[in-house]
């Protein structure tokens, strides 16, 4: 039988998602497999994804890098989950972070005993007080958590930096760079696969496996194999973002912050060496001028640059994976970044790509699945992203006006209903978002649930409020024992 073992990879683009699928499949695949990497210096990287979730630490524990020298080299904070400001109602505040609310009682989650409290007593504790992760932040505090903890992190770090740190890792495992712009690509005759990339310096490189990780154009994906695009931007309007790097505050604060505006939302993710700042906005309900003076005017400290401009159109490919490219990044599709989710998608696609790898008979299984996959995890996310904007009481703008009045997908509104009724959850997607975010957002939010668990109502009064007092207690004896964010930070990692 022939070899139809895949010999040479061609990743066409740079930046965290290029580099990201460089450094596993080198070293994964070791010198059997040519790995060529293109990018163009005249092509700059989106480079706003700075904030992550949980799963970028296994991602890099997976490759073997040390966290220390990781968040040295990428000039990274602790991120413990995200402040939502003005959101629902001018002057809402709440936290969604990386953790539960405490163990489960009878087999029922913790919330639904907090709530049942709390509609016989109106001056319970919030139900943040219950979340180790949320009296962290609150606090400033951080310490790594024991395999049996009931909170979690991620990091919030320079995207350029860190795409510099993994080029090196996969330069050092054999991936060849070539720096040039892609003037053409050349399709096959007989199938309609790709054949080959034409650099603008007269080269032609070609390969048996292509992933395209161009950005936004999605060069390969789109633009030679027409993949198709299915447009999000009904359900979410956003369109446009100016971004723009502050000088650093002395207090590094373990979280990003997410501040609703008149016609989108602010970021602010501070890094050991500046803090990132962007506005995220819809252009058919305020100007690119007024965009750029809500973000200057957010800032907390002096701008170092000018605002960078970006547009995007909200979805994804409706297929990723199409003959032998694979679309990884921006390429695949765009969520806007309120939950820090860009990351992940890359990872999950890497992920998906390893454990579906073909050889080059590319069987159309391998890729139904991968793309089966993928398109659930784009519209998990797509859902989640979404309940924010609709439950929404604001009403002083028309952007917010929209947001409350738009249709939704019948699944995202089974899951508000069904815990607006009974305050129960429903996970569709188990590799996703998990009951405790979608708790977070739907309590921070203003959906309050109606009625009681019957299971959670027959618990003893006393003995529950005891139960929840103690655990509540254990929270702030451990959060109290823990050092200091920008300490620990300086002691064990930026030394």
């Amino acid at each position: 039988m022939a070899d139809r073992t895949i010999r040479k990879i061609v990743i066409v683009g740079g930046g965290t998602a290029g580099w990201m699928t460089a450094a596993p499949l080198a070293q994964r695949l070791g010198a059997g497999c040519e790995i060529v990497l293109v990018e163009s210096p005249e092509i700059g990287t989106v480079g706003v994804g700075e904030a992550t979730l949980p799963t970028i630490r296994y991602y890099n524990a997976s490759l073997g890098l040390d966290p220390a020298d990781f968040i040295r080299k990428t000039q990274a904070t602790i991120k413990l989950g995200i402040e939502f400001k003005d959101w629902g109602h001018v002057g809402n505040r709440f936290f969604h972070g990386f953790g539960d609310f405490g163990p489960k009682i009878d087999k029922r989650s913790p919330h639904m005993h907090w709530l049942h409290l709390a509609r016989a007593d109106r001056n319970i504790p919030s139900y943040e007080n219950w979340s180790m992760a949320t009296l962290m932040a609150r606090n400033n505090r951080f310490s790594p958590p024991a395999d049996n903890a009931s909170y979690s992190y991620a990091y919030q770090f320079d995207a350029g930096l860190y795409a510099a740190y993994l080029r090196e890792y996969a330069l050092k495992r054999g991936v060849q760079r070539i720096e040039a712009t892609i003037n053409e690509v050349e399709l096959r005759a007989d199938d309609g696969h790709i054949a080959a990339v034409k650099l603008n310096d007269g080269r032609r490189i070609d390969g048996d496996l292509f992933i395209d990780c161009s950005g936004f154009r999605g060069l390969l994906i789109e633009g030679a194999l027409q993949a198709g695009y299915d447009d999000w931007s009904d359900q979410l309007p956003c369109n446009s973002a100016l971004a723009v790097p502050c000088e650093k505050v002395p207090k590094l604060t373990p979280y990003t912050t997410s501040t609703a505006k008149a016609a989108g939302w602010q970021w602010r993710i501070p890094l050991q060496h500046r803090t990132g700042n962007g506005h995220v906005y819809s252009n058919a309900f305020t100007t690119d001028g007024e965009a750029r003076r809500v973000l200057l005017e957010g800032l907390d400290g002096k701008p170092l640059d000018d605002p960078r401009q970006l547009r995007f159109v909200t979805g994804r490919r409706r297929k990723s994976w199409l003959k032998n490219c694979v679309a990884i990044g921006l390429s695949a599709g765009f969520v806007e970044p309120l939950e820090s989710t860009s990351i992940n998608l890359i990872e999950n696609a890497v992920g998906m790509l390893i454990q579906y790898f073909p050889n080059r008979d590319f069987k159309p299984e391998l890729a139904y699945e991968f793309n089966r996959y993928m398109g659930s995890r784009y519209e998990s996310v797509r859902d989640f992203i979404i309940m924010h904007y609709k439950l929404t009481n604001r009403s002083d703008s028309e952007f917010w006006r929209y947001c409350a009045n738009m249709k939704i997908p019948d699944s995202l509104q089974h899951q508000i209903e069904l815990f607006r009724e009974s305050g129960r959850v429903v996970i569709y997607d188990h590799e996703g978002f998990s009951e405790p975010s979608f708790v977070s957002m739907l309590l921070g939010l203003g959906v309050v649930p109606q009625s009681d668990d019957p299971f959670v109502a027959a618990i003893d009064r006393d003995r529950l409020q005891a139960h929840m007092a103690r655990v509540r207690a254990g929270i702030i004896d451990a959060v109290s024992a823990m050092p200091d964010h920008t300490d620990y930070l300086n002691a064990n990692a930026c030394a």
